[in-house]
């Protein structure tokens, strides 16, 4: 949707470009053109940041400008670009370049040159090589650094960073930078959508929270206290299989939802976790076959599978089949349980045991994400 600001944001760049522009005085009389700003992205920028309104503008139609010079300097430099960076109020564009021939042209940009002993490329290059051993590594991360004419490798250690910077050709073109930084993936924990432990392949529950750090709840038959997991990442901190069905997954880094995958994907958004009585509806999400609902049968069921004996399971007639272990059961916008097991499938119909997500709450001191 069009911003109702755009007409007075349109006047507003242009003055912001005119005032505080990276060009020289003589490109600045002719400013190059920029595309108003979404008010959005302006709000953003200004909350973000710590700016005003004008300042947030004006750093935008900086960084388009920006933009455009380095994508043009970058074509006329050819292999003797080196990168380009703005500083920190975006007011300013550095462009480095191994050639001190190519200093008119930078300038002429409005840009600012310095001079560097490697191009680009052959930081990219350097980088290429790292990624080659990247399997052989104690490295959380490495990038290339235009600011310092470098690539830079991240790791735990001194020790564990020189080893893997001594993979590339040119050493000394490689930084060692020591942080407890590890890298990791962000996913929306929603009930229903896979997770992965080894090989296998589970279903979670519902969003939970712990000292405010996210995890999910699932089947404990899916894996055992201190398994890894993947997408989301987590670790399987509880885990109890037989006698119960439940598990408890951390998951920093992760967002939390309130939601279960619902039919055709669409978000059902979980309100409480009050249980539901015997006839009345339910639909459970898992990650093989999707939104099915049935009925609940009856509470407190013990079941026995070839593993051991479970009690306390509440049995429907939902199907589910292999892959759908640990998924959500859901009544309205009530949590009801995680998938334990069944029989049958759902081509043909069958019987399905879920674990109460009470239950589950309370033995890890866990918090229901809700809507």
């Amino acid at each position: 949707m069009p911003s109702k600001r755009w007409p007075l944001l349109g006047a507003t760049i242009v003055a912001a470009c005119l005032a505080t522009s990276p060009l020289t005085p003589a490109a600045a009389a002719s400013p190059t053109p920029v595309t108003p700003p979404d008010s959005a992205v302006v709000d953003s920028i200004e909350r973000d940041f710590g700016l005003t309104e004008q300042q947030a503008i004006t750093r935008l139609a900086n960084e388009q400008r920006a933009a455009a010079t380095e994508s043009a300097l970058t074509a006329s430099l050819g292999a003797s670009y080196a990168g380009a960076w703005l500083n920190a109020d975006a007011s300013k564009l550095t462009v480095a370049t191994t050639d001190p021939n190519s200093f008119r042209t930078i300038e002429a940009k409005g840009a600012q040159p310095v001079l560097v002993p490697r191009s680009l490329a052959q930081l990219t290059a350097v980088k290429d090589q790292l990624d080659a051993a990247s399997a052989q590594t104690g490295a959380s991360l490495w990038y290339v650094d235009v600011t310092t004419n470098t690539v830079v490798v991240v790791a735990a250690d001194q020790a564990s960073g020189e080893a893997f910077a001594a993979k590339a050709a040119d050493k000394a073109a490689v930084r060692v930078s020591v942080s407890a930084e590890q890298p990791q993936t962000y996913i929306n924990i929603i009930g229903g959508a896979a997770y992965y432990i080894g090989s296998s392949r589970c279903s979670v529950g519902f969003s939970v929270t712990r000292g405010g750090t996210p995890g999910f709840v699932s089947a404990g038959h899916c894996g055992r206290a201190g398994s890894a997991t993947r997408t989301p990442t987590g670790t399987f901190v509880g885990s109890s299989f037989p006698g119960n069905d439940y598990s408890y997954i951390t998951a920093p880094g992760n967002t939390a939802t309130p939601y279960v995958r619902g039919s055709g994907g669409a978000n059902v958004t979980v309100r409480g976790s009050t249980v539901a009585g015997v006839g009345s509806s339910i639909c459970r999400s898992g990650s093989t076959t999707g939104w099915r609902c049935g009925t609940v049968q009856q509470l407190n069921a013990t079941v026995r599978y070839s593993q051991g004996t479970v009690t306390g399971l509440t049995r429907t007639n939902a199907c589910a089949e292999p892959g759908d272990s640990g998924g959500s059961f859901i009544s309205g916008s009530q949590a009801q349980g995680v998938t334990s097991g069944g029989s049958g499938n759902c081509s043909s119909g069958g019987t399905t045991y879920f674990q109460p997500v009470n239950e589950i709450l309370g033995a890890y001191g866990l918090t229901l994400v809700t809507g």
